[in-house]
């Protein structure tokens, strides 16, 4: 996996976050720095710990089912991808601006899920682990910090847009995975 595609599924994946990001922003109303650098870590740092976890598991199941990681990534990308274009399209959540450690240790859970089924198919497209989860992690420490922000400035406009935009792009990164595999491209 190169760099633009790594950068671009690292973009994707933190949508959730962003998202969620940008509610945590509308519902604080005015915001610091603090609110800021609290989702980053929380979110960033799952973004990141989650897909060593599913990395992990999925080097275990690797030398069974090689043969068909192209399509098992694929799976995987487009019910991830699915998933979050029919968030998109689903009613509005309700959020509220609480930043003590039990609420953003729920969210930074529920919105790193996917990111543990793309750590499986990093197991079998045999990624570089750390500079992954690293980069991963990082994008999603900015765009949810930058969502804090955004939220407090423009609130829940473009929560549906991110997690669309999101879900489109984990479908496309799965049908490039699986046009690979089968030898199209």
């Amino acid at each position: 996996m190169g760099l633009i595609e790594l950068f671009v599924l690292a973009v994707g994946l933190s949508m959730d976050a962003f998202a969620v990001s940008i509610c945590k922003g509308l519902s604080l109303g005015k915001i610091k720095v603090k609110h800021m650098c609290t989702a980053g870590i929380w979110f960033g740092g799952f973004q990141g710990l989650m897909p060593l976890i599913g990395y992990l598991g999925g080097r275990y199941f690797a030398d069974m089912v090689t043969k068909w990681a192209h399509w098992i990534a694929f799976v995987l990308l487009v019910i991830i991808g699915g998933s979050m274009i029919k968030e998109a399209f689903g009613r509005e959540e309700e959020m509220d601006c609480s930043m003590a450690p039990r609420d953003m240790f729920l969210l930074a859970v529920a919105t790193s899920i996917d990111a543990l089924a793309v750590g499986v198919t990093f197991a079998f497209l045999k990624v570089e682990i750390v500079p992954a989860i690293s980069f991963i992690g990082g994008i999603t420490f900015l765009f949810s910090a930058a969502g804090v922000k955004i939220g407090s400035l423009f609130g829940m406009k473009y929560k549906a847009k991110a997690e669309l935009c999101g879900g489109i792009i984990l479908l496309l990164i799965g049908l490039k995975i699986v046009l690979e595999g089968v030898g199209i491209l």
